[in-house]
């Protein structure tokens, strides 16, 4: 666990972590690839751990180079394997993202029901409809479910997803890329992690048309064998979490690492609330000793929707706001169970929040926290709590660390590198 206690206000200069969300994908798509794929600035944390692992298991080879542990190169595979460990799928969501490759190598996938944080149901009504829209078969039992491909098929997918699921975009995606037939999806997913995706296809010689409403890729028309170099994008919410770190203690901070596009709605939501914020080229600038609350009611509501708030924004834009004036509303329905995980924990440390329902919650501050023994049952209420702790009077400790290296290597590092008072301690 990690003990911290309030100090003097955040200041200096920290680098965001490449971003797990977008990570995952991108290892999914180097895999569906099948030609080798350099891949630069792969975080540590473990779930991209655990995603290499299942890649591994399924046959492909993913050497880390020597001059830098953050490079790694996807081989394809060269062997039949057994496939993914069941167990170790089940620990991350994101093992959906592998079943494309794996149809593409062997035919088949059977994965377990995602796994991942407690935060809602882990639907994927949308992933079988994208694999039934390519022919293939879906069957499901209580263990997981088999996607079986079809026989090869031509001509344009067609299909439109009621809802704009990031998952079910990204498979769709690299359901075509494996299939080699040109995709058009309607009401897409927009997010800076699906648009990474579109951006590597593009450099893998894929021709791509994004506009809100339809997603179209087609095929190259000759297919290279040549290593191919990405790169995963800065961590947004990493990005996000620091500076809501920094503005709740009044300090002033450069986080580099990220690009001003994936971090607009927070950037937007601290200027709201009268905390100077903004980017210069690859950093998020923070200068909150000169904040001027302006006590209007922040309304952080998670959306799919192009250009909205990132689910995982919100929890640490909950912790800042605590000590904030205004009344302020939360909803996550993106997540249903966010709120039951996060709610309790601050409540601990003496918050007031009245919860509206289970995916909206209001509070009104400024409040005054009191340290407490908390838990990290999420990633994302992790690094709100973090937040938390710094303003809360006395000690906070912090449990559940495994939940937050899934998401984040090392953020108490980086929070301490700011001058936080934090360490690691043993129960």
């Amino acid at each position: 666990m990690v003990a911290v206690r309030p100090g003097a206000p955040l200041a200096g200069s920290v680098t965001v972590d490449g971003s797990k969300n977008a990570a995952l994908p991108l290892l999914a798509a180097a895999a569906a690839l099948h030609r080798p794929v350099q891949l630069d600035n792969v975080p540590a944390n473990t779930d991209v751990e655990t995603m290499l692992a299942l890649l591994q298991q399924a046959g492909w080879h993913t050497p880390r180079s020597v001059s830098d542990p953050h490079t790694t190169v996807i081989l394809p595979s060269d062997r039949p394997q057994p496939g993914p460990d069941p167990e170790v799928a089940a620990r991350i969501r994101a093992s959906y993202y592998l079943v494309p490759a794996l149809l593409g190598a062997y035919g088949r996938a059977r994965l377990p029901w995602p796994g991942g944080c407690r935060i809602g149901e882990r639907g994927m009504e949308q992933h079988f409809k994208v694999y039934e829209s390519f022919g293939d078969r879906t069957t499901v039992d209580d263990h997981g479910y088999l996607v079986e491909a079809a026989a090869s098929g031509a001509g344009t997918v067609s299909l439109v997803l009621p809802f704009r699921s990031r998952g079910a975009t990204v498979v769709a995606l690299l359901r075509a890329v494996v299939a080699g037939r040109p995709l058009r999806l309607g009401q897409p997913n927009l997010s800076p992690e699906v648009l990474t995706v579109v951006e590597t296809l593009q450099g893998a010689g894929w021709e791509c048309r994004v506009s809100e409403g339809v997603l179209a890729v087609i095929p190259p028309t000759s297919v290279s064998d040549e290593t191919v170099v990405w790169t995963v994008p800065g961590d947004k919410v990493e990005a996000g979490t620091l500076a809501c770190a920094v503005a709740a203690t009044g300090g002033d901070a450069r986080i580099r690492g990220v690009r001003g596009d994936d971090i607009a709605p927070l950037v937007s939501a601290l200027q709201w609330l009268g905390i100077p914020a903004g980017v210069e080229r690859d950093a998020l600038i923070v200068q909150a000793h000169a904040a001027e609350p302006t006590g209007r009611a922040l309304r952080a509501v998670a959306s799919l929707a192009p250009d909205g708030l990132d689910a995982d924004f919100e929890p640490s834009l909950m912790a800042l706001a605590l000590g904030l004036p205004g009344t302020h509303l939360f909803a996550d329905a993106i997540n249903p169970g966010r709120h039951g995980n996060l709610l309790p924990q601050l409540v601990r440390l003496g918050a007031e929040i009245h919860e509206l329902s289970p995916t909206e919650c209001r509070l009104t501050g400024p409040q005054h926290l009191t340290g407490a023994g908390v838990e990290a049952t999420d990633i994302r209420t992790g690094s709100a709590l973090l937040i938390a702790g710094l303003t809360a009077r006395g000690v906070t400790t912090l449990g559940g660390l495994e939940q937050l290296r899934r998401g984040h290597a090392d953020l108490p590092t980086k929070l301490h590198t700011l001058g936080a008072d934090i360490c690691e301690v043993t129960p």
